[in-house]
C-alpha cells in the first residue's frame, strides 16, 4: 500500500477568528500555532502547507499566570552597541499589546521559509475589530457563515 502525501494545492485554508479576551497566553499561543500548521486535520504532514488564517481579536486583554506579568521581560536590539532595551510584560501590553500575543506564537512556529509562511497568516488586533475582518474576509472572497463553522472552544 502507498503511503498518500497530501498536495499543497488541494488544501483550502480557513479562517478561524478567535477572542483572546481572560486567556492565558501560553495556552492560547499553542492551540493558535497548531491552527496555523494545519495540524487538526487527519492527514498533517510537517513539509506541507497546509495552514489556516487565524485572526486573533482583544490581544490586550491576554493574561498570565503568578508573578510572570511584572517579572518576565522582552528584549528588543537595533545592533547598534549599548542599545539593548528592556521591558516588562506590563509595560509592553500597555505599549504594543499585539506584539506580546505574536512573539508567544513566533516562538512555537518552525524557524525557517515554511514557518515564515505560517506567520503571515496571522493576524493580531488589540481590539474586537470585526470591521477588518470582515475586510480580509471580502479580500479572499470568503463567505460568513463558512467562517463562523469554528470548534466550541473558539469565541467571537
Amino acid at each position: 500500500m502507498k503511503t498518500i502525501f497530501p498536495k499543497k494545492e488541494c488544501h483550502i485554508p480557513k479562517w478561524i477568528i478567535i477572542d483572546a479576551s481572560g486567556k492565558t497566553l501560553g495556552r492560547l499561543a499553542t492551540e493558535v500555532s497548531k491552527l496555523l500548521r494545519g495540524k487538526e486535520s487527519g492527514y498533517f504532514t510537517p513539509g506541507v502547507d497546509q495552514g489556516n488564517y487565524v485572526v486573533v481579536l482583544n490581544a490586550a486583554q491576554i493574561q498570565v499566570t503568578g508573578k510572570k506579568e511584572l517579572q518576565k521581560l522582552y528584549y528588543r536590539n537595533s545592533q547598534t552597541p549599548g542599545n539593548l532595551k528592556i521591558e516588562t510584560f506590563q509595560q509592553l501590553k500597555t505599549r504594543i499589546p499585539t506584539r506580546i500575543v505574536e512573539r508567544a506564537i513566533w516562538g512555537m512556529l518552525p524557524k525557517g521559509p515554511l514557518g515564515r509562511q505560517y506567520y503571515r497568516r496571522l493576524y493580531v488586533y488589540s481590539a474586537q475589530n470585526m470591521l477588518l475582518t470582515t475586510k480580509l474576509v471580502q479580500k479572499e472572497k470568503i463567505s460568513e457563515s463558512e467562517i463562523f463553522n469554528l470548534p466550541n472552544w473558539v469565541k467571537v
